[in-house]
């Protein structure tokens, strides 16, 4: 399984623009062959950061989500809506647990 976090400083005047793109994204990933999960959200301290977790079944299944149109347009995009550095790190994961609270 490869999963992947992505975070996101976007500029305050870009946040509904970078919305916007992030539910299409989200939507659209959603509907892939190979995509376990793909959610976006805000971040409760910084409102203006968006954070993404994305679960693939394989590394194929990554690859090809970044050659989908849905997820070029939000990379075009992506420039003229940030306000610092993103930050997007790629786990290989060769198990997991799910834990009962």
């Amino acid at each position: 399984m490869i999963v992947s976090n992505a975070v996101f400083p976007i500029a305050e005047d870009s946040l509904d623009e970078a919305l916007d793109h992030a539910e299409t994204l989200v939507e659209e990933s959603n509907g892939e062959d190979g995509m376990i999960e793909y959610r976006a959200a805000t971040d409760v301290e910084d409102g203006t950061t968006l954070r993404f977790f994305e679960q693939y079944e394989d590394a194929d299944a990554f690859e090809s989500h970044t050659q989908t149109d849905h997820f070029q347009a939000f990379e075009s995009a992506l420039p003229d809506l940030l306000a610092g550095e993103p930050d997007v790190t790629r786990f290989e994961v060769e198990s997991a647990t799910k834990l009962e609270l």
